[in-house]
């Protein structure tokens, strides 16, 4: 029996691999584990998936972005609660998560890997709603040249809370 590491099982269902995990956690999908721990899918428990129907009927796919400004905002865990909002808002609206990415950065520097891998998924068509928790968590400045962007790539950002609270 074969068996595909997460990323060739995910190419093979044009998923990311973010989606086999949540799949995982939700029970519709079984992973064998390998000595080491990593994951490994057999075709059979992928056609299995694939017949089920069950692969996200109705839900949409979304990307998490969250940005702290500082490591010791990291450290208190401020990224996490940040997350865990986002995580908790997708649940309540049916969405299925196709990746999350987060920065640890200001909101000025335009070099953030989390962004930059934003934007790339989004010029690839590979989701359809950007999921943040306010808008300036996106960027200080620049957001509508963002957003215009993303709008091009037909991505909308859904911002889960207008401002940031004082």
């Amino acid at each position: 029996m074969e068996l595909l590491t997460i990323s060739k099982a995910a190419k093979k269902l044009g998923v990311h691999p973010n989606s086999l995990r949540n799949w995982e956690k939700q029970g519709l999908i079984k992973p064998v584990r390998s000595p080491g721990g990593q994951r490994r899918y057999s075709m059979d428990e992928l056609n299995r998936l694939l017949q089920s129907g069950q692969l996200d009927a109705g839900q949409e796919g979304v990307v998490l972005y969250a940005r702290v400004s500082t490591k010791k905002q990291a450290d208190a865990g401020n990224l996490n609660r940040q997350l865990e909002r986002l995580r908790q808002y997708v649940i309540e609206s049916h969405y299925h998560v196709v990746a999350e990415f987060t920065d640890v950065a200001s909101g000025l520097n335009q070099k953030r890997h989390g962004l930059t891998n934003v934007l790339k998924l989004a010029e690839r068509g590979e989701y359809k709603k950007l999921i943040i928790e306010y808008p300036d968590r996106l960027a200080r400045f620049g957001y509508s040249y963002i957003e215009r962007h993303l709008r091009y790539c037909g991505v909308e950002i859904v911002a889960i809370a207008e401002k940031e609270p004082e």
